[in-house]
């Protein structure tokens, strides 16, 4: 038998390390050429670094969370042959050397890391007795183990779950528990348990900051380390807008597509910016230099499972209500699913950002770095304004835009969300040239 060692690829890009985010095998597997080992991540994306040699697992080189560098070891194959082998190189008496390996690109949603990770082969564990063989007693604060179909019973039964024991697997509910639960007629707890309600609770949890998270806290930190923000905040009137949209929804939904309000949003951010050109900018700290676009890559910050991500529409300037609109929704479901690549969440030249009908009156978004300049659209309310001398219900929506002070005054931030407000509030004049 001979070892193999697999070593951290170069991924290319002028890329010198990268983050282990998962491991799919651990010590004692036995892998097959080409299999997927681990996930590391880039800057921008997350990699699959596959096999290229088969055999069993004798250790593994990082654990999740770790950073390494581009040539460290990453694993540690026990493979067919005699002989120890170099690091990189084939066992002895191999057929043919072990290929480079191609690892795969692709922006997904790392896989949650596990408790403990294992570097070395050890002995499995041994259990003297089954966990179904009796009920599991709950400490305070811990969840109830349950399928949904054992939950959705539970709702519709009035049943709280919390003072059901269960005797499943690690004191998972089974159905015959919800029975035995119903026919002692009570959702009080057990007798000699208390409340479980009103318990005190101690118990804490580190959740290591890895993988997505740790880009994002690290952009934001960089973000707000380098750029003086500055936050301006003014309300539109959109009840014209909310018109003509529903008139459009109405006459072309089925056909096109259904609008939402960030598609305008876009149209009247490109129509300011024509003004504005230094907006539509990103900065180089290392320079000190503005570079300003003609094109208008406009990042739309989306919320993932694993974290906020920023997909960007290119050459917003060139496209339509629809055409926007399709967009922003193939690249938000792209993102959401982990199947955004590297391209589709970088370049972007200013931000819009969104919280939906959880907007909020007023928020400070953090400008993207190394952009200029972030729009905000805060929830659209119905509210009581002096129109003509009389009161009228209008729909109001907030705009919350940041700025990078070193190089968009106060003034001309002011003049940039006026004119927003102009286009949203009179939507004809997005479509007048």
């Amino acid at each position: 038998m001979g070892i193999h060692v697999i070593k951290m690829p170069d991924i290319g890009e002028g890329i010198a390390e990268v983050e282990l985010v998962a491991w799919h095998i651990k010590v004692g597997d036995v892998v097959t050429e080409d299999q997927t080992l681990a996930d590391v991540m880039t800057d921008k994306a997350t990699v699959e670094i596959p096999s290229s040699a088969a055999g069993k697992v004798l250790a593994l080189g990082g654990v999740v969370g770790e950073v390494l560098a581009v040539g460290a070891e990453l694993i540690r194959i026990e493979v067919e042959g005699t002989g120890n082998v170099k690091a990189g190189q084939p066992a002895a008496g191999a057929a043919a050397p072990a290929r480079k390996p191609e690892p795969v690109v692709a922006a997904r949603v790392p896989a949650p890391p596990p408790a403990k990770q294992m570097v070395t082969a050890s002995p499995p564990a041994h259990h003297d007795e089954p966990a179904s063989a009796a009920s599991t007693m709950r400490k305070p604060g811990d969840k109830p183990i349950a399928s949904p179909a054992v939950r959705r019973r539970a709702w519709e039964a009035g049943i709280e779950l919390q003072f059901v024991a269960g005797t499943g697997p690690a004191g998972r509910i089974m159905q015959e528990d919800l029975d035995a639960h119903a026919a002692h007629g009570s959702n009080a707890p057990p007798a000699g348990r208390m409340d479980q309600r009103y318990a005190e609770r101690h118990d804490e949890e580190a959740v290591p900051v890895i993988g997505l998270r740790r880009k994002i806290a690290q952009k934001m930190q960089e973000s707000k380390r380098h750029i003086p923000h500055f936050t301006y905040v003014e309300e539109v009137d959109v009840t014209e807008l909310e018109t003509l949209r529903a008139r459009l929804n109405a006459s072309w939904g089925q056909e096109r597509g259904r609008l939402t309000v960030l598609p305008f949003l876009v149209r009247a951010v490109v129509l300011a910016l024509r003004g504005f050109p230094q907006i539509n900018a990103r900065y180089d700290d290392e320079a000190d230099a503005v570079t300003r676009y003609g094109a208008v890559h406009l990042g739309i910050a989306t919320q993932t499972a694993a974290g906020l991500m920023v997909p960007v529409v290119r050459h917003a300037e060139a496209r339509d209500l629809w055409a926007c609109a399709a967009e922003i929704g193939r690249l938000a479901e792209a993102a959401r699913a982990g199947k955004a690549v590297r391209e589709e969440l970088s370049g972007s030249t200013i931000t819009i950002t969104s919280l939906g009908a959880l907007g909020g009156i007023v928020t400070t978004p953090v400008i993207n770095h190394p952009e200029v300049a972030i729009v905000g659209i805060n929830r659209i309310v119905e509210r009581p304004m002096i129109r003509g001398g009389l009161v009228a219900a209008r729909q109001m929506m907030n705009l919350s835009s940041s700025f990078d002070h070193r190089v968009v005054d106060g003034l001309h931030a002011a003049e940039f969300v006026q004119s927003l407000r102009g286009y949203l509030e009179c939507p004809a004049t997005l479509f007048v040239e």
